[in-house]
């Protein structure tokens, strides 16, 4: 198990840019299986559950940069903070004033990415895309939040034409934040789009950030 999954992350690495990080999706793999991946030399890890995230915390020897990439209720925020390098998943304004409300509490600044929904499915969280600019200017007030970029979950569709148009808009507002956030003195540097199914057409449409769980944890039989 472990031989396959160091295996799997060598076969992914080789196919990503050197500027791409790929954030290894732990989520449903015990503590075994996530030391592996530790262990081959991937410390960017991504966790969808706060219970599962603490949990592992404690017992994953190894530099670690914990990512939260699920969905995130108001009332578990005050775990995460100073627990993760980056939230991926900011889908609301009321989740936004909440971190930045518990981030004051312990006097610290939290890295976050805002969720867009631009498919507009409805099994998906995130802002729509006629939300951008009163979003930007809420996140503009808060001095706990540090907005670092954008992230989306590609439609579900075997349309690859459909989930390229999703990460073009997803580009395109990301390269408008990064010239106008701020004035552009921001820390905008991240697009975290791309995942097993879809992770090469979001890699060619600008992801800066790539969030694999299945094809490192896919063993031959």
């Amino acid at each position: 198990m472990n031989q396959a999954i160091a295996e799997n992350i060598r076969n992914i690495e080789a196919e990503l840019p050197d500027q791409v990080m790929l954030v290894a999706v732990t989520k449903y793999h015990n503590v075994e299986e996530t030391q592996a991946v530790v262990d081959a030399g991937v410390y960017n890890l991504g966790e969808n559950k706060v219970q599962d995230l603490m949990a592992k915390q404690e017992q994953i020897s190894g530099p670690v940069r914990w990512h939260f990439i699920g969905h995130l209720q108001s009332n578990k925020v005050k775990y995460l903070i100073g627990n993760v390098v980056l939230i991926h998943s900011v889908h609301s304004l009321k989740l936004l004033k909440t971190i930045e409300k518990e981030s004051a509490k312990k006097n610290t600044v939290t890295n976050i990415l805002l969720q867009f929904n631009l498919a507009k499915e409805d099994t998906k969280s995130g802002f729509m895309a006629e939300d951008f600019n009163a979003v930007l200017d809420q996140a503009a007030q808060y001095s706990h939040v540090n907005l670092q970029g954008l992230m989306a979950i590609g439609p579900m569709t075997k349309n690859t034409d459909e989930i390229r148009k999703i990460f073009k808009q997803l580009k395109r507002m990301y390269d408008t934040m990064k010239q106008e956030y701020l004035d552009g003195k921001n820390d905008v540097h991240y697009l975290s789009m791309g995942m097993t199914d879809d992770y090469p057409i979001a890699v060619e449409e600008g992801s800066s950030i790539v969030r694999i769980g299945r094809k490192i944890f896919k063993c031959k039989e």
